[in-house]
């Protein structure tokens, strides 16, 4: 075993036992156990637990990340002030002056990636398990026993094997054309949740600038890694990343609906929809009147006597 198979190997029986528990709760429930399809849900069940485990961190990287969109202005700032000044002196004092700027917002660029960093390890741990453990006479990892790999190796979906990839020698159609659909998918959920975070959660300040341009130009090259690393992964593997990027994607709506960042599209939107939402409920929001004096008009469409309720006045202070 080499070094690399030594670190993984506590991910990979943790990523094996995970999938098991998953297999056997759904053919407890009436599934065939040697189907694909139970085996495929078995990892959707693996990104759901990992996924639930990870909302602190996701908590965490959304305020980190708006923290980041608001301080853009002054970070850009800091920037402009020593923009030319190559000396060393310079130098240390843009970058003291930007780290004082995160300690100040209690934020900084690393934060928002550690649900990534952390997925990582386990991404590379189901592709040892579906690529290694599935794959020969390897010898069982966890609750998963010999019984269950060989019933895992022969299950197929949509005819493909969950170990096949799409570059592998002897894959067959149904695995190339599953990986391809596969592929797109992650490009578009990729896409999709990068233009959903640049685009309507951010404020119009973070939309301009070098800060705004490098968020723009890796809402583009991140789908495309996925076109170049994407036919090296088994068909498992790809059900695994899709199924993640389908969950982030409506985590980050859900967040970006009900609370999104200051000054972006996304709070303006959120204000009209409350607005609308009180005008069905009859509340009318304040407003002035002709005389400089403030007017709260407050209708309860309960009532069935007929009769408005008068609009109460409050007289501004006299300066």
């Amino acid at each position: 075993m080499d070094f690399l198979s030594t670190i993984l190997y506590p991910l990979e029986w943790l990523v094996a036992n995970v999938m098991v528990i998953w297999h056997q709760g759904l053919s407890f429930l009436g599934m065939n156990p040697d189907a694909g399809i139970t085996w495929a849900l078995a990892i959707v069940g693996l990104v759901v637990t990992i996924r639930i485990a990870l909302i602190p961190l996701f908590v965490k990287q959304i305020k980190a990340s708006r923290a980041m969109q608001v301080i853009a202005p002054e970070l850009r700032a800091v920037q402009d002030k020593y923009k030319g000044k190559k000396d060393q002196a310079s130098r240390e004092a843009m970058s003291r002056e930007t780290m004082e700027l995160y300690a100040k917002h209690k934020t900084n660029p690393f934060s928002s990636c550690l649900p990534l960093l952390i997925q990582t390890p386990i991404f590379f741990a189901l592709f040892r398990v579906l690529n290694y453990w599935l794959e020969g006479d390897r010898g069982t990892i966890g609750l998963l026993s010999q019984e269950l790999i060989d019933s895992a190796h022969n299950a197929t979906l949509f005819g493909a094997q969950l170990s096949e990839t799409f570059l592998s020698t002897g894959s067959s159609t149904s695995a190339k054309i599953l990986s391809a659909v596969l592929i797109v998918a992650m490009v578009a959920t990729t896409f999709l949740t990068q233009h959903q975070l640049t685009q309507k959660n951010m404020p119009a300040s973070a939309l301009e600038g070098p800060m705004a341009q490098q968020q723009k130009i890796l809402m583009y090259i991140l789908p495309f890694i996925f076109v170049l690393s994407g036919p090296n992964f088994p068909v498992g593997v790809l059900i695994y990343w899709t199924t993640t990027n389908l969950w982030t994607m409506g985590q980050q709506f859900y967040v970006i609906r009900n609370n999104p960042t200051p000054g972006s599209e996304a709070e303006r939107r959120l204000k009209e929809r409350r607005a609308e939402k009180a005008k069905r409920k009859g509340i009318t929001a304040a407003t002035v009147d002709g005389e400089g004096t403030d007017v709260t008009v407050v209708e309860d469409e309960s009532t069935t006597s007929g009769q408005r309720q008068q609009p109460k006045r409050k007289n501004r202070k006299k300066r």
